[in-house]
């Protein structure tokens, strides 16, 4: 039987906290061209570089988190300042970080990535757009413009990475159930064994061969109870179980009360996740070379007392009945998988049914005007972007932007609520300026 293992070594680490910041745009040049025999040249001042994104790609050659430990800030390049004769900045590079497969990314509750698929890329952090340089703003009545724009920041946040390993088949069970053993025999990984509790302390890959069949399958480290609450490793590595689409469930036959074990691990699966308690499961007891026949049918009896999930009788050192658990396996992932195939089809017809909602323009249009305390709070996408391109230094930015307010009918509603000339106007979480010029 032709095998082969995928073995997780050296340190294992699957939760990493990181610091990304995309590039800055770069600043647009105000710029005035000075030819000779030409008195007044016009504009030519250039805009900015665009900054650069930090971007994931899954690595299927990666198996852990642990560069990010030692390096726990991403930063993309910033765009290039635009300079005269109408020479735009050079755009950052994007910064291209390479993860683990199985890699999620999050922005504190929010999902930004989910990384299942070889070279998968996704763009975490966007850099910023560069500032408009002042040949931007010519037209037939302004035809010496002094306004040049600042480039956007670059998105900059605290992102947590959380590694939940790729597998068809997920070991649980109390530690010393049989599960390094279990995953040594039916592929050729070679998890460290030990007759003492807590042996596996990171989880152990293999991929084992029945008939023309392979099957993933991770040794997630014993369970205690508690363990969701995050007593002892189980909490930690509980994560990596979500992603299987079969849970086989190791009892060692010698255990007092086979029963209240395997309870005992279900309220641990339930109390982490419904999601994962409700996965398929095949429930096997272990080490049955060690005891006689009428052993083996009295705790399967007990056993299926509590569960309706099948029991089997197996010995990974014997070699007993363990391809008959590899093929009930293969049959309970197949039928998975073909199911999660349906849902996407299906997800794709309703796709067809058609709704009515705000096109992104509009969303980007809308605007909100409230009144706190002492000033004035504006909030929009499209306004905050032209807020933050603005520098707020150069008197001609400033009533650019306050043209654009009028002409979007915010100048309108801050005068509606109240708003005098003198009243301050704060657009998002940054810019600060009067209604009107003092």
């Amino acid at each position: 039987m032709r095998r082969f293992s995928v073995i997780i070594e050296g340190m294992f680490v699957d939760m990493a906290k990181v610091f990304v910041a995309a590039g800055d745009g770069g600043r647009g040049a105000v710029s005035f061209r000075h030819e000779k025999y030409v008195d007044k040249g016009g504009p030519d001042g250039g805009d900015g570089g665009q900054g650069g994104n930090v971007v994931f790609i899954a690595d299927p050659n990666l198996n852990t988190l642990v560069d990010f430990r030692y390096k726990p800030e991403l930063k993309a390049d910033n765009g290039s300042e635009g300079a005269k004769r109408d020479k735009h900045g050079r755009s950052g590079n994007d910064l291209l970080v390479k993860v683990p497969l199985g890699t999620v990314v999050k922005r504190d509750d929010e999902l930004l990535a989910d990384l299942v698929e070889p070279g998968a890329k996704v763009v975490i952090a966007r850099g910023g757009s560069g500032g408009y340089g002042n040949a931007h703003f010519k037209s037939s009545t302004r035809q010496a413009p002094r306004i040049a724009e600042i480039g956007e920041k670059g998105e900059k946040f605290e992102a947590t990475l959380e590694l939940k390993i790729l597998a068809d088949v997920g070991l649980v069970g109390f530690p010393n159930a049989g599960k390094s053993t279990f995953l040594s025999v039916v592929s050729n990984a070679k998890p460290e064994i030990a007759d003492y509790a807590f042996t596996t302390l990171t989880p152990n890959l293999g991929v084992a061969d029945v008939d023309d069949q392979t099957l993933l399958i991770a040794d997630i480290p014993g369970l205690i109870e508690g363990a969701s609450e995050g007593k002892g490793l189980g909490d930690a590595f509980l994560r990596h179980v979500e992603r299987t689409s079969v849970i086989l469930h190791l009892i060692d036959v010698l255990t007092d009360d086979v029963a209240d074990a395997y309870k005992k691990i279900r309220r641990e699966l339930e109390n982490y996740s419904t999601t994962l308690a409700a996965k398929p499961e095949i429930v096997a007891l272990t080490k049955t070379d060690a005891v006689d026949d009428e052993i083996i049918a009295m705790q399967t009896e007990t056993l299926a007392s509590v569960t309706t999930s099948p029991v089997t009788a197996i010995s990974s050192s014997a070699h007993r009945n363990l391809t008959e658990v590899l093929r009930r396996l293969v049959q309970v992932v197949q039928a998975e998988k073909a199911e999660r195939l349906a849902e996407l089809e299906l997800d794709d017809d309703d796709n067809s049914v058609p709704t009515i909602s705000l096109s992104q323009s509009q969303i980007d249009e809308a605007w909100t005007v409230e009144k706190i305390d002492d000033h004035f709070l504006v909030t929009g996408a499209k306004i905050e972007k032209f807020a933050a391109r603005t520098d707020f230094g150069n008197i001609h930015g400033v009533n650019r932007l306050r043209d654009i307010m009028r002409k979007m009918g915010i100048m309108h509603e801050l005068q509606r609520q109240g708003a005098t000339g003198g009243s301050v106007i704060q657009i998002g979480s940054d810019a600060h300026f009067t209604l009107m010029e003092q």
